[in-house]
């Protein structure tokens, strides 16, 4: 049936509401943001403005590594290596304290449980031989060291100095993802002092904060090339071995290889030095006049060392972007270990965004699984006797 059409009074009327509900529909509020809406949101980083083409010579940090660079595969725990994890993670968990012999002592901290992860746990099982007591002890004597040496209070500002001629670079991945870490002590522009060694450890930091999913390790980088401006002294003995020291203790199975070209005879006789102090596995990752082509993808090898990148170093430009580039990584890092739970030996993977689940959505799970009240069968219908026969 046709609708009757208004009569000439009601025109007017009907006009004014269907505007009124145009003015209505226009004000309401935006629906929230969709996951796609989110994504891009959070694509408007400081790392994708970084990944962004530019022209000319580069004077940043590279983001990512080159899309054939990938970590090598993980090697399955055991089940003898399983349980081993399972009680350092138990022994792990019962510590409230973090001792100390120079006043840093105190109840662990957040910071210092999401360094705990399941990544670490393992690494440095593997550096004690699966040992479980001695991996126990040496995890908590890198958290008396870290608290002590003030490995989280040290600041890119503070830092600054020690790299204005870029003799420290983190720069490209090699072929299989890990971050590297270029070393030029021609570029050296201070004296021997402890703030060498705490610059050091400080990129080493900055190194694990660029380290994609799946890659726990980094490569190192060394050109013994001459300095064309004023010499400064080298490392001595007693500071190698304070940075071996450090290294082998506190930041085991961390070196993936160290590439080592143009090895004058005097640094050659400190290398033969130093070599007794430096583990037989370590010693293994040492590389020495190679072509570091293959080992470093050569759009991300600084020509410097025989690459295709036109890499400068310009301190102005470098220095900020780095540390900018590894705040937003490391609280993107933090968020996500805050929305797993917070927990004991979290997955690096995880935390780095990887597609590994976190240990807090793997624990609901099973918990969810375990309280689910077992489904009842639907009753029968039909004749008494198929009723009886269910029963």
């Amino acid at each position: 049936m046709a609708t009757a059409a208004p009569v000439s009074g009601e025109a007017p009327e009907l006009e004014k509401r269907l505007e009124e509900v145009k003015l209505e529909s226009n004000t309401t509020e935006a629906p929230p943001p969709t996951q796609n809406t989110r994504e891009a949101s959070r694509e408007k980083s400081f790392a994708a403005t970084l990944r962004e083409k530019q022209d000319g010579v580069l004077k940043t940090p590279i983001v990512d590594p080159v899309e054939t660079a990938i970590p090598s595969a993980l090697t399955e725990l055991t089940p003898e290596q399983q349980e081993k994890y399972e009680a350092l993670l138990v022994t792990v968990k019962s510590w409230k304290d973090v001792p100390s012999t120079k006043g840093k002592e105190g109840p662990v901290t957040e910071d210092e449980i999401m360094w705990l992860t399941k990544e670490c746990l393992l690494r440095y099982l593997r550096a004690t031989k699966w040992v479980t007591a001695e991996a126990a002890k040496r995890l908590l004597g890198t958290l008396t060291w870290r608290r002590e040496y003030g490995v989280g209070e040290l600041t890119g500002d503070y830092i600054s100095p020690e790299n204005e001629t870029g003799k420290q670079i983190i720069l490209g991945f090699d072929i299989q993802a890990r971050p590297c870490l270029y070393l030029n002590p021609g570029r050296q522009n201070t004296e021997p002092s402890p703030k060498q060694v705490q610059h050091l450890v400080f990129m080493i930091e900055r190194v694990i904060n660029l380290m994609v999913p799946g890659q726990e390790t980094m490569a190192l980088l060394i050109h013994h090339k001459s300095s064309k401006t004023k010499s400064h002294a080298g490392p001595g003995l007693s500071q190698g071995k304070e940075v071996l020291s450090i290294l082998q203790t506190h930041y085991p199975e961390r070196l993936g290889r160290a590439l080592i070209i143009n090895i004058p005879w005097v640094v050659t006789v400190f290398y033969k030095l130093i070599t007794p102090f430096i583990d037989p596995l370590t010693r293994q990752k040492l590389v020495f006049n190679e072509d570091m082509r293959k080992h470093v993808p050569p759009q991300q090898l600084w020509n410097e060392f025989y690459g295709d990148l036109d890499f400068e170093y310009d301190h102005e430009a470098y220095w900020p972007a780095l540390m900018k580039l590894c705040e937003e990584k490391h609280k993107e890092q933090h968020e996500r270990w805050v929305k797993g739970g917070k927990h004991y030996g979290e997955s690096e993977n995880y935390i780095k965004g990887g597609n590994t689940p976190s240990i807090g959505s793997m624990v609901a799970e099973v918990t969810e699984e375990k309280t689910t009240p077992a489904t009842l069968p639907e009753p029968v219908t039909g004749t008494p006797e198929a009723s009886t026969t269910v029963a």
